[in-house]
């Protein structure tokens, strides 16, 4: 049996109650893990998403017919993966197939910065807008200026490609330098400093985890060039949101574009009275193909270790792009 924690896209719950003998919780609000086990009776397979922390704790008190924990996300920050290992649970996500609409998302978030789209949009709709002039709502274009993408992993490099669309130099920060193919005449940087002195545009497409966990703080954004712009659509943990806010205040900062936050879905209420900044809710896989694509994915996975079809390996953090 296959216990699903929430409501999925259609085309996937229909799949997965042609393969399954289905058991949906239809989650609305916070994960609760004694309400999670409650209804794990039979049960050898969960399909979960990243609202659902399957800590130590209680991966330990899963079912001994648990074979597979299947995530509807590419992270795994809400899985411990030692846990599951331990008890020999193989955990599935959903990398490649999201990269495409990220990186489109992180696009949109850097023209609508830029150009203060969101302000703008809030400035119609309050009906306070009384008519052009030449100085009239002044933003600044992206074409032809330097993106730094921090996290040139699967969606970095299709955001790469996309800027380079609008004549946008790519340089980037990485774990490791790439291979020259994957590069793409994209400039390596070893070094924060320099990587953030370099760029008028800074796209977070990192994974999240520990090592950067806080990474844009008030040190490296104050190296940053006066009037650069941020987007963030990998994770809400790599930005101190403090300073970010305190930057974008006194306009280092010219201008943000979020669709991660730290303590989802309660953001930080700074950001709330800014004006130049945009704030999405976590939608860079919001499109139809793509959630489909990764409801797939996760069934994929879930039915390769149930069939024993494969060498079912435990993902690690390494394998996260």
């Amino acid at each position: 049996m296959l216990l699903i924690t929430r409501e999925l896209p259609q085309a996937v719950a229909m799949r997965a109650h042609a393969e399954h003998e289905v058991r949906a919780l239809m989650l609305t609000g916070p994960f609760e893990p004694d309400h999670l086990l409650a209804h794990l009776e039979n049960v050898d397979a969960i399909l979960c998403t990243p609202s659902d922390k399957f800590d130590a704790t209680l991966i330990m008190k899963l079912p001994q017919a648990i074979k597979v924990i299947a995530t509807f996300s590419v992270g795994l920050e809400h899985i411990d993966l030692d846990a599951a290992a331990a008890r020999g649970i193989t955990v599935c996500n959903t990398p490649d197939v999201l990269s495409t609409a990220t990186a489109e998302m992180a696009l949109t978030l850097m023209l609508m910065a830029a150009r203060r789209a969101g302000e703008g949009e809030r400035l119609v709709r309050a009906g306070r807008w009384t008519g052009l002039s030449p100085n009239f709502h002044l933003g600044t274009g992206i074409a032809g200026k330097t993106l730094g993408i921090f996290g040139m992993g699967r969606i970095g490099r299709e955001l790469a490609g996309m800027a380079r669309g609008l004549g946008m130099v790519i340089h980037y920060r990485n774990r490791n330098r790439l291979s020259p193919d994957l590069e793409a005449g994209a400039i390596y940087h070893a070094d924060d400093d320099q990587f953030l002195q370099s760029i008028d545009v800074l796209s977070i497409n990192t994974p999240g985890g520990d090592a950067t966990n806080g990474w844009l703080n008030a040190a490296r954004l104050a190296v940053m060039r006066p009037g650069a712009i941020v987007v963030n659509t990998g994770r809400g943990s790599t930005v101190d949101d403090d300073a970010l806010i305190a930057a974008l205040r006194r306009s280092h900062i010219r201008a943000a574009g979020l669709d991660v936050f730290n303590n989802e879905p309660h953001l930080h209420p700074g950001y709330l009275d800014l004006e130049n900044i945009v704030l999405l809710p976590h939608i860079g896989s919001a499109t139809l193909e793509t959630r489909n694509a990764m409801g797939f994915l996760a069934l994929d996975g879930i039915a390769r270790v149930l069939n024993a079809t494969g060498s079912p390996q435990h993902i690690s953090r390494r394998d996260v792009p």
